[in-house]
């Protein structure tokens, strides 16, 4: 049990609780709670990877915990803004939502194809895909800022176009990067099967 409740995976934990806390915000319109709240979970979502490599805190389970809070995190985040009356200033366009979860989703449902037909299972995340959801917690944030305190509103429609083009980019690059993850384990296989 202790290798399960580490720190590491306590924050991811935390992560998770805080999604309906930045729900409920959200929809009583306390968009400088909602920020908050976001900001916090953004944060545990960067200290639990740094706290699991430093204290050698890598288990299982976090390796399955913590790429579905980001993920619950950021969907949740992207369907409750897009929803009409819930923000101040005009919602997150409804494509660009669309497109960050279409992204996701064809990821996910690749792989899950990719591993009943061919048993490969390795995956591991690509540096335009962690740049990806960089740009997408930076777009939160500065959409419930627009909200909050009227920051930032005239740069969200070029934020709304850069996190399109991240979204966009970062999904082709990982299908790249998949079949170039695959192309190394076939040939390592074949290394140690002529060996």
């Amino acid at each position: 049990m202790s290798s399960v409740l580490t720190v590491a995976n306590l924050l991811t934990v935390l992560r998770l609780i805080l999604i309906p806390v930045f729900v409920v915000a959200a929809h009583d319109k306390k968009f400088a709670w909602a920020l908050g709240v976001f900001f916090i979970a953004a944060i545990t979502d960067g200290l639990d990877g740094l706290v699991a490599r430093a204290f050698n805190q890598k288990t299982p389970l976090g390796a399955i915990l913590d790429p579905m809070a980001d993920k619950l995190l950021l969907v949740t985040a992207f369907v409750v803004l897009t929803m009409q009356n819930f923000t101040l200033t005009p919602p997150i366009p409804f494509w660009l939502t669309a497109t960050v979860i279409s992204r996701d989703v064809f990821i996910v449902l690749g792989a899950l194809v990719i591993n009943m037909t061919t048993g490969f299972s390795s995956f591991r995340p690509s540096l335009p895909g962690k740049v990806n959801t960089f740009v997408q917690i930076t777009m939160i944030v500065f959409f419930l800022a627009a909200n909050a305190f009227n920051l930032f509103t005239r740069f969200l429609p070029l934020v709304f176009y850069v996190t399109l083009a991240m979204t966009i980019f970062s999904g082709l690059h990982y299908v790249w990067h998949a079949n170039r993850l695959m192309n190394e384990q076939e040939q390592k296989d074949s290394g140690e099967r002529s060996e």
